[in-house]
């Protein structure tokens, strides 16, 4: 009987089509769901976390007030990310604050997800810190293809349309990206030519 009272997960589609049907829990569930990726992926964008949380919550603001009329989602993480990333850049603009795609990102640290990506679990200590240096030198444009790509699970043409870019530049960004990774840490060189390999295939 108790087994009875046990209910799956919604997933996330469900929940957006709920809380367009004025679900209040389904809405809080989805916040509390994305929050902290939305953070994490924010941030990169921009330095700034008080900036970064405002924009969540406008983000989230909106959903909620436009709820009856937004379209229905084929992925709701598409969508979060890409009105994350408008956010971002108009309330950024707005400050004079937005850090530009070319600026260099020595001040951010890289996602431990891309980190275990690359270098599995062999020397993991060591190598992490080395590659977080590494990748903390990439311009920032090459450092959210590098996040949205490998930590996000986006595709090529999903990451496109949430930089405004074509996909011909998220590939070139990318293969610029671990090319210089492969080139300055010698180290990874093994593990940054196979994902070179996998991109240009």
């Amino acid at each position: 009987m108790r087994n009875a009272l046990i209910h799956e997960p919604q997933s996330d589609e469900q929940l957006w089509n709920a809380l367009k049907q004025d679900d209040q829990d389904a809405f809080a569930e989805l916040y509390q769901r994305f929050h902290a990726t939305l953070y994490s992926y924010g941030h990169k964008l921009a330095n700034n976390a008080s900036l970064v949380e405002d924009a969540i919550q406008d983000l989230f603001v909106d959903i909620w007030r436009m709820r009856r009329s937004i379209s229905s989602a084929d992925s709701v993480k598409f969508y979060l990310f890409r009105s994350l990333r408008r956010k971002i850049h108009l309330l950024s603009e707005q400050e004079h604050r937005f850090e530009t795609a070319d600026v260099d990102a020595s001040n951010h640290t890289a996602d431990s997800s891309i980190e275990q990506l690359l270098i599995g679990q062999e020397q993991e200590s060591q190598l992490t810190q080395r590659l977080t240096q590494a990748i903390a030198q990439l311009p920032l444009r090459q450092q959210e293809v590098v996040t949205l790509r490998f930590y996000q699970n986006f595709k090529t043409e999903e990451i496109a349309q949430i930089m405004g870019i074509t996909e011909k530049s998220v590939r070139n960004t990318l293969h610029k990206a671990l090319t210089h990774l492969r080139d300055q840490a010698s180290y990874l060189a093994p593990f940054i030519g196979l994902l070179l390999f996998w991109l240009l295939a």
